[in-house]
């Protein structure tokens, strides 16, 4: 059970630098990304931008993974 601390503490440093980022770095609406507009109502769905968030996530834990 000594890991699951660890681990909280990784993953929230990890979404506090990434909220950071977000503020500075507009990762949205990359070509791909699903945008639907009707009258008043606007229907975002960002694929594209998750899978590159996916993907960077995934090479950044295989790294901490491999090293470790």
């Amino acid at each position: 059970m000594t890991g699951i601390p660890k681990f909280l503490m990784i993953a929230g440093a990890i979404l506090l630098v990434t909220g950071f980022l977000m503020q500075f770095i507009h990762l949205g609406r990359l070509p791909g990304d699903i945008i639907i507009k009707k009258g008043n109502t606007t229907f975002y769905f960002p694929i594209v931008t998750s899978i590159v968030i996916s993907i960077v996530l995934s090479l950044i834990f295989y790294f901490i993974g491999r090293f470790r």
